[in-house]
């Protein structure tokens, strides 16, 4: 405001000119004109000057009369952070006590508010729900009703809930380590490309059956921050009827360092060989040729751990050290054909599960000391004698002369292990399981693994991608190692 009208301000509030008519003292609405600031602005300008009232002013009457001050108020105006409003979990407080809205505030000082609410309790964790359509049945006669409503709309749909993955242990105790992942591996530069995910999920649908895949990195080296040893690889080869479904599971030695680098060869490597043949071996097995499929996959297998020694060479490793077992499936995707089979080398498990119980696949290997025949020149036979000398001069007879083995500086290598085979025909309701070491050995081991799986897969839909992991990832004590498993469910 300027100074001339400050100064009509004064001039029209100011004391110092007495009203010519007594006044009386009390709550009078003179006396609340002098207690306002002098802050409030005037739409009188300078230039309007205001008539001063020459007839004197009779005292008013000292009633109460409704009224709201307009003073500076440091509750009303001073900024208040807001609180973003949450539903009350309570009743609201009881009001402040305060003046009726037709008396004269007292106190014009800071008032108490009373504070925030508290904030809601975390809401409760519920069951998802989908939207399921609810049908007629289609053999049901048609009569004529009445229009009651949505009620008998035939596309009225209703909420099903649906159940969240289940994990956890089976045992008598929870395993040591976590459930989840903790430390990651060490990465360095310029072996960026040989790292490798906690966990790997796949899955799809072919022909009559239902296929999923999961491998996940163990509960020991979660903790201990080491790759996961076990490789997965799901692949297609060609199209329509003729395709053919190829999974591979291979698992790396726990004592060797590159050990993921060396599952992740022969799974890559298995497959780019049946990628070549998939059309001869998609033919063989929906001709039931058994005899060719063996001595087939065989060969390639060999080809497999050819490759698998040479790659040892080229890091100066001992083929020992850079090996990995595998274990793979074959699934036609011709629905009228439901032979699978399965190859490898090496430890796992393959268990099909009927009629709500388990059986155990894996193919039967001779014992060490059913082995009969001739021995090989080489394991503890003693050396041939020749019947004759390089001149052709024959012996005549044998001086019983003991002679002296060879002299082998480096160690015997171990035997190879055995090509197994399996081709067997499933039938509807089968569920088939191909499992590394790591999730083989607890379903042989621990009774509850196997009857929790059991009960779970009962159901005639095969589960979800989700659940299927939190199905594998069933802990159980005293076995830590990474875990991989195929199922696949017969419709």
């Amino acid at each position: 405001m300027t100074q001339q009208g400050d100064n009509w301000w004064d001039k029209l509030y100011d004391d110092a000119e007495p009203d010519a008519a007594p006044t009386a003292s009390g709550d009078t609405l003179d006396d609340h004109f002098d207690t306002t600031p002098r802050a409030v602005p005037s739409p009188v300008t300078a230039q309007d000057p205001v008539p001063q009232d020459p007839m004197p002013r009779d005292p008013l009457p000292q009633v109460p009369v409704p009224y709201h001050p307009v003073a500076y108020d440091p509750v009303a105006y001073d900024p208040v952070p807001q609180v973003p409003a949450t539903p009350p979990l309570a009743p609201p407080p009881a009001p402040v006590s305060g003046p009726a809205p037709w008396e004269a505030p007292r106190d014009l000082g800071p008032r108490t508010f009373p504070g925030p609410p508290p904030p809601p309790a975390a809401p409760p964790v519920e069951t998802p729900t989908v939207r399921v359509p609810v049908l007629r049945e289609p053999d049901a006669p048609e009569e004529p009703q009445a229009d009651t409503g949505p009620a008998h709309d035939p596309d009225l749909t209703v909420a099903v809930s649906v159940p969240r993955p289940r994990t956890g242990f089976v045992g008598s105790r929870p395993p040591t380590y976590e459930a989840e992942p903790t430390a990651l591996p060490v990465a360095r530069p310029g072996e960026l490309a040989e790292l490798v995910a906690d966990t790997v999920l796949d899955g799809a649908r072919y022909g009559t059956c239902t296929l999923r895949a999961a491998s996940v990195r163990g509960d020991s080296a979660r903790y201990r921050g080491e790759p996961r040893r076990d490789a997965l690889l799901t692949a297609r080869f060609g199209h329509d009827e003729t395709a053919l479904v190829l999974v591979a599971v291979a698992a790396g030695s726990r004592a060797a360092e590159g050990a993921h680098l060396a599952a992740a060869d022969a799974c890559q490597w298995i497959a780019e060989a049946v990628c070549r043949s998939h059309a001869r071996l998609s033919e063989d097995i929906r001709s039931g040729r058994r005899g060719d499929l063996k001595s087939g996959l065989h060969r390639l297998t060999d080809r497999t751990y050819g490759k698998l020694r040479a790659r040892a060479a080229e890091r100066d490793l001992a083929p020992d050290e850079y090996t990995a077992t595998l274990r793979c499936l074959l699934v036609p995707a011709d629905p009228e054909c439901r032979t699978r089979v399965f190859f490898g080398i090496g430890g796992g498990g393959l268990f099909r599960l009927r009629d709500g119980s388990w059986q155990d696949l894996e193919p039967l290997l001779p014992e060490p000391a059913a082995v009969t025949g001739a021995p090989v020149v080489g394991f503890g036979s003693p050396p041939p004698v020749p019947e004759a000398t390089e001149e052709g001069d024959r012996f005549t007879m044998d001086l019983g002369i003991t002679t002296a083995p060879p002299l082998i500086e480096e160690p015997v290598p171990p035997p190879a292990e055995p090509f197994r085979f399996r081709a067997s025909v499933a039938r509807a309701g089968d569920t088939l399981l191909l499992a590394s070491p790591g999730l083989a050995e607890p379903m042989r081991g621990e009774p509850a693994l196997a009857h929790e799986l059991a009960a779970r897969w009962a159901d005639a839909e095969p589960p979800g991608l989700a659940a299927f992991l939190a199905d594998t990832q069933l802990r159980v004590t005293g076995y830590a190692d990474d875990r991989t498993g195929v199922a696949v469910w017969e419709a």
